[in-house]
């Protein structure tokens, strides 16, 4: 589905992304990890269009958008919940979410849309006439992820959807990636918690300043020695 080949991102004069190469196959979950600074972000900012490569070339089911408008990425089939969620706070919960189905393909199709994300977070129809920065932590996180969905995108990127929640959260903030990739969608994930990345992950690379380090199933990454030891506090 989607298909990065040699991609190079700098900012200005200062590289981030050298040579990246990465794929994501339709129906799976794709972990992207690495420490702080490996370019991870850079790589999801630059898929989506809000960062222009320098070098290289990214296609979503074989045609390529490198360089596109972001408005245009999303039209074909992209939705990015970036770090931070990137809600309208003043607006309330049911705004948020009408306005992820601004696609022409979703619009006509918004209340339906709507029950389909409230079957999925409840919560959410609680407090659909709340502002969204009324919101606990983990209801906007819900809450940035359910409006993305609003718009049925054939690829869901996820940016560290886990920050800053509390470890119960985090579970439930997992179950619900799982329970959305059980309903076909396809997802690239970038994710602090590096060990239930790896665990929900069918694949995953590893990215180390700005290069690709390593790559495998999520199962064999998770066992690698290397990788607990560098990113998960096992120690030799």
């Amino acid at each position: 589905m989607l298909e990065i080949s040699d991609l190079e991102v700098a900012y200005g004069d200062v590289g981030a992304l050298w040579g990246v190469s990465l794929h994501v196959d339709p129906g799976t979950i794709v972990a992207l990890v690495g420490a702080n600074g490996a370019g991870k972000t850079t790589l999801l900012r630059t898929v989506s269009g809000l960062l222009k490569p320098k070098a290289g070339d990214i296609r979503l089911s074989g045609q390529s958008i490198t360089g596109k408008a972001p408005q245009e990425i999303a039209r074909l089939g992209i939705a990015h919940v970036p770090e931070g969620r990137g809600l309208f706070r003043q607006m309330t919960v049911l705004e948020n979410l009408e306005l992820g189905a601004f696609q022409p393909k979703a619009r006509p199709r918004t209340k339906e849309l709507l029950e389909k994300a409230y079957t999925l977070f409840p919560r959410l129809k609680e407090r659909a006439h709340q502002k969204a920065g009324s919101l606990s932590g983990g209801e906007q996180q819900m809450l940035a992820i359910a409006r993305a969905t609003m718009s049925e995108p054939s690829l869901l990127i996820l940016d560290e959807p886990s920050l800053g929640l509390s470890p119960l959260v985090v579970q439930q903030m997992f179950a619900l990636i799982q329970t959305l990739h059980g309903q076909g969608v396809t997802i690239l994930l970038v994710e602090q918690n590096i060990h239930q990345a790896l665990k929900v992950a069918d694949y995953a690379f590893v990215l180390k300043t700005g290069s690709l380090a390593m790559q495998g199933t999520g199962a064999d990454l998770i066992a690698d020695p290397e990788i607990q030891k560098a990113y998960m506090g096992v120690l030799e």
